[in-house]
């Protein structure tokens, strides 16, 4: 049987990356997204091949909506040149960078900025790729937990991730005589280098989210690149519409 193709938007770092990482061991091909950094994107592609999955890396900019066409057919002739064929098996939607601004604080050009890459983006670049999406193929878009419970600082960010949660269940909807299930995962805290790394660098502040999670922990990109992979496993396709938080229990 041959392995799945998965593309993975923002995939040469963070979660992304990590999530390309689980898939790899549970048998997916790979096709990472990177904005500007290619030589993380190499480092990330070197570590999925040596975890035995067939990996190329695409340049995307997620936010641009009308770079999404030309992205279509490199997307296409790379399927072609390096699988022999027209179609991937899974989209994850997890491009994105963070902001941390008070709702009086906020500008239009961060709304803006961030309108294109966690909504317009997803909405439009899904539509663009569904063409070369396989019947009976998966679509996980990424949230937050902050979609759930709010905390100050987060009101454009959080609104965006809103947004793409009504938006996978009408995929899902729509997208059902086609067989492709769509859902949507929501991490709460993980330590990464997201909002310059304020969880994983802030010791206070990692303290203070541990203390009002169940699990007593903040998370760690391991804890969201396992879920990823479980929810694109096979026996999980009837899945569908849901919203799925992983947080380890933040703010219950």
């Amino acid at each position: 049987m041959s392995r799945p193709i998965t593309l993975i938007t923002g995939g040469s770092r963070g979660l992304g990356r990590n999530a390309a990482l689980h898939l790899a061991k549970a048998g997916h091909d790979l096709i990472l997204t990177y904005h500007t950094r290619q030589d993380e994107a190499e480092r990330a592609l070197a570590e999925v091949r040596a975890a035995g999955a067939k990996a190329q890396a695409l340049r995307l900019d997620a936010g641009d909506v009308a770079s999404f066409g030309a992205f279509a057919q490199t997307l296409e002739r790379t399927l072609q040149e390096h699988w022999g064929t027209r179609r991937f098996q899974a989209l994850v939607n997890n491009a994105g960078t963070g902001l941390h601004a008070p709702f009086l604080e906020t500008t239009e050009a961060q709304f803006d900025q961030l309108m294109n890459v966690y909504f317009k983006g997803v909405f439009f670049l899904t539509q663009r790729l569904l063409p070369l999406m396989a019947d009976g193929g998966r679509i996980l878009n990424l949230s937050s937990g902050l979609a759930r419970f709010a905390r100050p600082g987060s009101s454009a960010y959080a609104a965006m991730k809103g947004a793409v949660e009504v938006l996978t269940r009408y995929l899902a909807a729509e997208l059902g005589p086609r067989r492709i299930s769509v859902n949507v995962l929501a991490p709460g805290a993980i330590e990464t280098d997201f909002n310059g790394g304020a969880v994983r660098d802030n010791p206070a502040l990692n303290q203070a989210i541990a203390a009002q999670t169940a699990l007593g922990r903040v998370g760690l990109p391991d804890d969201i690149g396992a879920v990823v992979a479980a929810l694109l496993a096979p026996g999980t396709g009837w899945i569908n519409a849901q919203r799925i938080e992983a947080s380890g229990g933040m703010f219950l």
